[in-house]
């Protein structure tokens, strides 16, 4: 069966849940407060944890937020009071909770509740990053704060950013607690189309609007349509230039015009580096504590190496490079010589640039120029002058293409040419 931990400071409730779990087959280790938690919980992976919310040295909301900022979320989590309050029980949720369970706990509501839990954990698959384990930089704590207070409106809300930029943590923030949370491949459909008008509340969430067929851009307009009935809040991303999803991929302005209400922009990798360290430690500590690779840890000379690097992929290529660091290591520790090696092999060349050749010939181009800058550019730490001189294109006139095909470059052009 499951392996169970249960955090509470009362022995007589530790012990009573420990008889029932133990009686339905579980392996269940027992904490009697913060401290022990963490060790337990890091020793053994627990399956699932049920942690009382007020103890002693540090309250179970804390030490939630903890496991959540540091990436170690990685297993259900199931509340229990005797004095929580509706409030208590939605941040809880909101932090990543799986359920609450309120004192004295019945017999029955234990066992349900633990069921599900553990239903849940079967079906899971990595965590995705979450916006509050990501750094402190102040470009982030920014757009955190506008994020917030975007939270409350139900208006349509544009992303746009780079490739790779993962918009899903920041849509996240978005969620209000208890709201659904649909994805595009399953909500804009024919059998969904009734069931999306009366999902109030829900965000409805776009990873790409490029990808978007054309029946699906027809779904999405009849729920704009009736947004303010349905109160589904749209939430969208897109690395394409408005322009080219209406000449290439069949969008009609109008309905560019109604997703875009409100538009943020993301920003790319390179502008928070000081913040990959911590990033990449949390991707790292997920993949061992999902099993996804045995224990690993970084030098933080291979921290600083991919803290330098410029990501032309942002997040989605960070995330691989760990991916592939994780599994290809023959250490335990990571070192600088593992990231430059997997950052070389990652770099596309001129002879295998990955282009599919069964997709029209204009989006064969884009790919390949996509490729060709984003090689130049990491090459040349994001130069605008060296790419422009290689590429043997006038400076303006690469700005300009760099934009048509997603590519948002910094002016790192006007210093040493060194």
């Amino acid at each position: 069966m499951a392996q169970i931990l249960v955090v509470d400071d009362e022995i007589g409730i530790r012990e009573l849940l420990s008889e029932i779990l133990s009686d339905e087959g579980h392996d269940v280790q027992l904490a009697e407060d913060a401290r022990q938690a963490r060790e337990l919980r890091s020793r053994n992976r627990p399956d699932l944890v049920l942690l009382d919310i007020w103890m002693p040295d540090t309250d179970g909301i804390t030490l939630l937020k903890e496991w959540a900022s540091n990436g170690e979320l990685t297993m259900p989590v199931v509340m229990m009071s005797g004095h929580g309050t509706i409030e208590t029980a939605v941040e809880a949720t909101r932090i990543g909770a799986q359920d609450f369970l309120e004192k004295p706990i019945a017999l029955q509501k234990l066992l349900v509740t633990v069921k599900k839990a553990l239903r849940a954990q079967d079906v899971r698959v990595s965590m995705p990053l979450s916006l509050v384990s990501f750094g402190k930089s102040p470009i982030l704590a920014d757009l955190r704060k506008r994020l917030a207070q975007l939270a409350s409106s139900t208006a349509p809300l544009l992303f746009r950013g780079e490739r790779g930029t993962f918009p899903e943590p920041f849509a996240r923030v978005l969620q209000q607690a208890g709201a659904q949370w649909l994805v595009a491949a399953e909500a804009l459909s024919d059998t969904a189309r009734d069931a999306l008008t009366q999902a109030s509340g829900a965000v409805l969430f776009v990873e790409e609007l490029a990808h978007l067929t054309p029946n699906q851009q027809r779904h999405l307009s009849f729920l704009l349509g009736r947004v303010d009935r349905s109160r589904v809040r749209p939430v969208s991303f897109t690395s394409v230039e408005p322009r080219i999803l209406e000449q290439e991929h069949g969008f009609d302005p109008v309905l560019i015009s109604r997703l875009s209400e409100v538009t943020v922009g993301l920003p790319a990798l390179r502008d928070y580096a000081e913040d990959i360290p911590e990033i990449a430690t949390q991707m790292l500590r997920q993949l061992v504590e999902t099993r996804y690779c045995p224990q690993r840890r970084f030098a933080t000379s291979a921290l600083n190496i991919l803290r330098q690097y410029h990501w032309p992929g942002n997040l989605d290529a960070l995330q691989t490079a760990v991916r592939s660091l994780a599994l290809s290591c023959l250490e335990e520790e990571i070192a600088a010589a593992d990231a430059e090696r997997v950052l070389r092999e990652s770099r596309p060349t001129a002879n295998s640039p990955g282009i599919s050749m069964d997709q029209p010939l204009r989006e064969a181009r884009e790919a390949f120029e996509r490729i060709y800058f984003e090689h130049h550019l990491a090459l040349e730490n994001n130069n605008i002058a060296r790419v422009a001189e290689k590429s043997g294109l006038e400076r303006t006139h690469l700005y300009r293409k760099l934009k048509q095909i997603g590519i948002q470059a910094g002016r790192k052009d006007e210093g040493s040419q060194e």
